[in-house]
């Protein structure tokens, strides 16, 4: 018998390596097109690469899932990822650089839907919460390990050694799924019973062909893509409202984003304590609800002690959403249409991130920066409805 917690460890250190380029990349930015040759807006075309190519893996993930196993597909993600950014820390030029954009977006797509399909399906709500906190725990090292090797660096090419050291980190944990290979499938599945959503087989579940399984197919990813547009949107525009709308001191304003974040990874471990409990659809409903309220006070152009109470009231109820959503997938479709889902799902959420977050921008320049607030409120509504008509549906 395979000890369940190797399994775990393993994943979640997957979903750790999976948040590190995410939140280095934009710690990195300025002294690679310092190095490059390239004006600042220049990252907009790698990351439409990358988020393309996770995206199209997202949706192919369904297939590739059912014809070689998560195993496989993790393992051949793995290599794609940690290779592609050691191309970066190799890169002779800036069109070098766009090209790995989409074999790391390939990677990061297979490896996102690959495990959240698998956890969804084995484990407990509480372990699929810890799940998506180890991505945040990511994102918080990548920006601190590529600090350290800019820091470090001489004639500023130490962002080189940040994407060599965490393509290394990649390529290492590509060798652990290698030799845990024939391990994934034989581990014991976690237990699900207790949880106040009800196992498995306690909802409705649709198959394709239904009328109501059609709007379900639709519903369930477009939730995600409202989702990536209320989390995103709050991220990359609450630093210019609170600078350029409120005339924040940079250093505050950059202090509450990163509260923010530090907030949605905090919120889903101590939502994983309760998730088993509440059932992932109170989770989710209770997340909405929590993060309407922080995104109306920080909406509300009062000082930073509210915008900052504002955002980490956003930031935890936030938190639940995403996993719980995930984690409810194959309670409410058949088990080969939640292979489907689930990778809609998550190149859903990519797309919602590259377009939805870029339409508060729009606002914002037409309108004013006090438009950000009122724009991610109707996301969180819209987004309201379409979870709500589906728990109706299934």
């Amino acid at each position: 018998m395979v000890a369940p917690w190797l399994i775990v460890a393993v994943v979640y250190a997957a979903f750790v390596s999976l948040g590190l380029p995410d939140g280095a990349t934009g710690v990195a930015w300025p002294a690679m097109r310092s190095t490059l040759g390239q004006p600042l807006e220049a990252l907009g075309l790698v990351s439409l690469i990358g988020t393309i190519g996770s995206a199209l893996s997202g949706f192919a993930s369904g297939r590739v899932l059912a014809r070689l196993g998560t195993p496989r597909v993790v393992l051949i993600s793995g290599l794609l990822t940690g290779f592609a950014l050691a191309g970066y820390g190799l890169a002779p030029g800036y069109l070098f650089v766009a090209a790995m954009a989409l074999p790391l977006g390939f990677g990061a797509g297979s490896v996102d839907a690959g495990l959240n399909h698998y956890a969804a399906e084995r484990w407990s709500s509480r372990r699929m919460n810890w799940l998506h906190a180890s991505w945040g725990i990511g994102a918080t090292l990548g920006p601190l390990v590529m600090t350290a090797a800019i820091a470090g660096g001489s004639g500023g090419e130490g962002w080189r050694t940040g994407y060599l050291a965490i393509g290394a980190a990649q390529l290492a944990l590509a060798f652990v799924f290698l030799l845990t290979l024939g391990l994934w499938d034989k581990a014991p599945a976690l237990a699900r019973e207790g949880e106040g959503g009800g196992g498995p087989g306690a909802a409705r579940r649709f198959r394709p062909g239904t009328r109501g399984g059609r709007w379900a197919l639709f519903l369930s990813p477009a939730s995600y893509a409202l989702y990536a547009g209320c989390e995103f949107g709050v991220g990359s525009w609450a630093a210019s409202v609170m600078r350029d709308g409120r005339g924040f001191d940079a250093t505050v304003a950059g202090s509450i984003v990163a509260l923010y974040y530090g907030a949605i990874t905090a919120g889903r471990v101590v939502s994983g304590i309760f998730a088993d409990r509440l059932g992932n659809r109170r989770m989710v409903r209770l997340g909405l609800g929590t993060a309407a309220v922080g995104v109306a006070l920080f909406a509300l152009p009062l000082g930073p002690i509210a915008a900052a109470a504002g955002l980490a009231l956003a930031g935890l109820g936030y938190a639940p959403v995403y996993p719980c959503l995930m984690h409810e997938t194959p309670r409410r479709f058949d088990p080969e249409t939640t292979r489907k889902v689930v990778g809609r799902q998550v190149a859903s959420a990519y797309l919602g991130g590259m377009v939805l977050p870029p339409a508060l921008g729009l606002a914002a320049a037409w309108l004013g920066t006090g438009a950000v607030g009122p724009g991610v409120l109707l996301y969180i509504a819209l987004m309201s409805v379409a979870v709500l008509a589906l728990d109706r549906l299934t």
